[in-house]
């Protein structure tokens, strides 16, 4: 597909058989010296209890960490990390069920309980299992930008981006019957956010969105906040921004054009919120994206 390619790898304490904690039968091929090479290491969950890692797993973690390796980790996964205390000082997600007991045992860690994921640079933690897609696909968007992680979203046929503070928790079908207002508002609330992706060169107000989604200004806010985990101006200059990466990667527009497909008033505000997101400017972002992925860029 002329994508990024990786050499994957399932390592465990020790290589041979493995059988799973739903009884599934595997062949390991490597140990825990698979960790002293691999660019990203990602801890999986485990239904065993209590949480716990070999004093030997904890050291790999350690030393790759230290050596500069992303590591990674979702649902009870993010448990048996925080073990090795690479998550002390940081904030995390894991399992909503897992939350409380998460912050308990280790009340160093931010336990952001409603979060998909939590991006903390070299340390990257999801919630439930699905929500380890999210966060896979958004290690993918921070490191191969978001053309790669749009191609691989549609390859999977999921979203390619649920926002990192969108909430992970679905009400039951006992509620539904109490919460049918609110149930309303969120549905137009989501399509309202595909309605403003494909209008993100328009000057789109916070007023004209409450007016597209039929709701005040006030509840409008409100309830955008309480879905996606951030403001409505801040979600559209992520949407911008996320064109923005894709086209340098992908077409031979020029920034001024990108910069007005994407919303952005000049090609200095683009470069302004592209400095604050990646640290360099639009120029940089594409040479590295075509040198890193070797994409054929399309008029």
């Amino acid at each position: 597909m002329g994508l990024p390619r990786f050499r994957f790898s399932v390592c465990a304490d020790r290589a041979g058989t493995l059988t799973t904690d739903f009884g599934m039968c595997m062949q390991v091929k490597h140990g825990l010296e698979a960790l002293g090479t691999a660019d990203l290491v990602i801890v999986l969950p485990s239904e065993l209890r209590p949480l716990t890692v070999s004093a030997v797993l904890s050291q790999a973690l350690l030393d790759a960490y230290r050596r500069g390796a992303l590591i990674a980790a979702y649902c009870a996964g993010s448990f048996l990390l925080a073990e090795t205390g690479l998550l002390d000082g940081l904030r995390a997600t894991t399992n909503r069920s897992l939350s409380a007991h998460l912050a308990l045992r280790h009340p160093s860690i931010t336990v952001e309980s409603d979060a998909l994921y939590v991006d903390e640079g070299q340390v990257v933690t999801g919630a439930g299992a699905a929500a380890g897609i999210d966060m896979c696909l958004h290690l993918l968007r921070r490191e191969h930008g978001a053309a790669v992680s749009n191609a691989v979203a549609r390859e999977w046929m999921v979203a390619p981006r649920r926002e990192s503070g969108q909430t992970q928790y679905v009400p039951s079908s006992s509620e539904i019957g109490t919460r049918s207002l609110a149930d309303d508002e969120d549905a137009r609330l989501a399509e309202l956010l595909v309605w403003a992706r494909t209008r993100l060169s328009q000057p789109l107000t916070v007023n004209e969105l409450a007016k597209q989604a039929l709701m005040s200004s006030r509840t409008f806010a409100r309830r955008f906040q309480a879905a996606t985990g951030t403001t409505p101006y801040a979600w559209l200059t992520d949407q911008r921004l996320d064109l923005a990466e894709e086209l340098l990667a992908t077409t031979n527009l020029s920034i001024r054009e990108i910069a007005g497909r994407v919303g952005f008033r000049s090609n200095g505000v683009l470069r302004t919120q592209f400095v604050k997101r990646h640290g360099i400017s639009p120029t940089d972002y594409r040479h590295r994206q075509r040198r890193a992925n070797g994409h054929r860029p399309r008029q």
